[in-house]
């Protein structure tokens, strides 16, 4: 994996002529933010090496190199997920090769279902901490010296520093935020109502397919994380309603604008 990851890194590096600072990983209907970089190069996942390709809808598959709030930045417009079929090593792989171009801090988004009852549709949610629920962990098997510790600690998955500044950065826009505990389980299928009272029993604010995984890995890296969700849609009794993936692209691209103010804001208090 460490050869692989090398040389997928050096090809990138043969393509780009700046280093990135932050890199961001864009969720379902979240591709929109790639419209305030100031885009130096796109490469096409196809074209990388070792690279994964997306297979969802909404997600389109490149890596985007360019400036957002005066920092260096790579994208990942489309990320991949454990439902895709790929494993844990592949879905993490993209953050592997950040951090080999130079990354210092890792951007998040998705979209989620919101279990805390005080939440509403379009709400944007900070998340404070998460809930591994996957059936399983990208840490699993051989553990790379060379890419962290055998056992990382997880007691600040998401920097308390970003957080306070991202919550002042919204205050400073009149942009509501929530803040909460993120569970990922695989998907693909939506939750059932008895899955979200099981989320909201073990503790989660929210839920989705996304995130975790790579979270993890960059933390095993050493990397700072920030991650934000966008309530697309409501696993609270009494209001939970059949759902499809374009009424969650729908409800993201609402509150994308918000979201993508909040990130590229909080990129110049970095």
């Amino acid at each position: 994996m460490l050869d692989q990851i090398k040389s997928t890194a050096t090809y990138i590096q043969s393509k780009i002529t700046t280093q990135p600072e932050i890199g961001i990983i864009l969720g379902t209907g979240l591709g929109g933010l790639v419209k305030e970089i100031n885009i130096k190069h796109t490469i096409p996942y196809e074209e990388i090496p070792n690279f994964p390709v997306s297979t969802v809808e909404g997600h389109s598959g490149k890596l985007i190199f360019g400036e957002l709030g005066g920092k260096n930045v790579v994208a990942m417009q489309g990320r991949f997920h454990y439902y895709e079929g790929y494993n844990m090593q592949q879905v993490t792989f993209p953050v592997r090769v950040m951090k080999f171009l130079g990354i210092q801090k890792l951007f998040v988004s998705n979209a989620s279902g919101g279990v805390n009852p005080n939440f509403e549709i379009g709400d944007l949610m900070i998340i404070n901490d998460h809930i591994n629920f996957f059936p399983s962990n990208p840490l699993i098997g051989k553990n790379l010296a060379e890419l962290g510790p055998r056992f990382p600690d997880m007691s600040e998955a998401y920097n308390k520093e970003i957080i306070v500044k991202a919550k002042k950065v919204a205050a400073a826009n009149n942009i509501k935020v929530q803040e909460g505990v993120y569970l990922g389980l695989s998907g693909p299928t939506f939750e059932t109502p008895a899955e979200y009272r099981m989320v909201k029993i073990l503790g989660a604010d929210a839920v989705g397919m996304s995130t975790v995984p790579e979270v993890i890995v960059a933390r095993h890296m050493n990397i700072p994380c920030f991650a934000m969700s966008i309530i697309t849609d409501l696993g609270v009794e009494g209001k939970i309603v059949e759902v499809t993936h374009e009424d969650v692209q729908h409800v993201a691209a609402q509150a994308e604008k918000k979201m993508t103010l909040i990130m590229k804001e909080l990129m110049k208090e970095l």
